[in-house]
């Protein structure tokens, strides 16, 4: 489906999505759980109002998604390690909120791969963005769209994260725009995680 939602019902979409993830983020002892169904429940919103585009070839978002992937890594990467030498800032937030929240058992890794990332492409760029383009050009939807996806990490208190969040919302979102393929960004988003906690840490 693809609903033009009134601003009021937009506005209501994004504040369940946030309050959610204060609630997620609100006990990390329980972390995992909240987290699942709170991703699940944006993927169904996602689901039921957006239309999904996918405009790529297998083959193509394959080989795509894990080089665009691979780009927003080295983004990242990029930017903490700048970070690092800018003796006014401090990555110990980076340590704290992996300790807290990072996944440290099979079933993490699986739902972190498997329902996090798409719930999170599918609502943010599949969704939201999709919506903001009703009321803003595809550039600023982009960036508004992104904003908001990386505030979503501030309950979590790791600005470091809202800032990743937000440039790594704007490379997908951008490419979202140019190729037309939610199975492209989710393939890019979900190789950024298994560099970002598998392969290559930060830290």
């Amino acid at each position: 489906m693809n609903y033009e939602l009134p601003k009021k019902n937009l506005l209501f979409c994004l504040f369940f999505a946030y309050a959610f993830t204060w609630i997620t983020f609100s006990n990390d002892e329980v972390f995992w759980y909240f987290y699942t169904f709170t991703t699940l429940f944006l993927m169904s919103m996602a689901f039921y109002y957006a239309k999904i585009e996918d405009e790529v070839k297998t083959l193509e978002y394959l080989i795509l998604g894990i080089g665009y992937g691979v780009l927003t890594y080295v983004i990242l990467a990029t930017g903490y390690k700048l970070l690092k030498i800018i003796p006014v800032f401090s990555t110990s937030s980076v340590d704290l909120f992996i300790s807290k929240f990072g996944p440290n058992a099979i079933w993490h890794y699986l739902l972190l791969l498997f329902i996090v990332a798409p719930s999170e492409e599918l609502f943010w760029r599949g969704f939201i963005q999709q919506q903001l383009k009703r009321w803003f050009s595809p550039f600023y939807a982009v960036i508004i769209s992104s904003a908001l996806f990386g505030l979503s990490l501030l309950f979590s208190g790791f600005w470091i994260g809202v800032l990743g969040a937000f440039l790594s919302g704007l490379v997908w979102g951008f490419i979202y725009e140019w190729k037309k393929s939610m199975p492209l960004i989710v393939i890019a988003h979900i190789t950024m995680l298994i560099l970002l906690f598998l392969i290559l840490p930060l830290g």
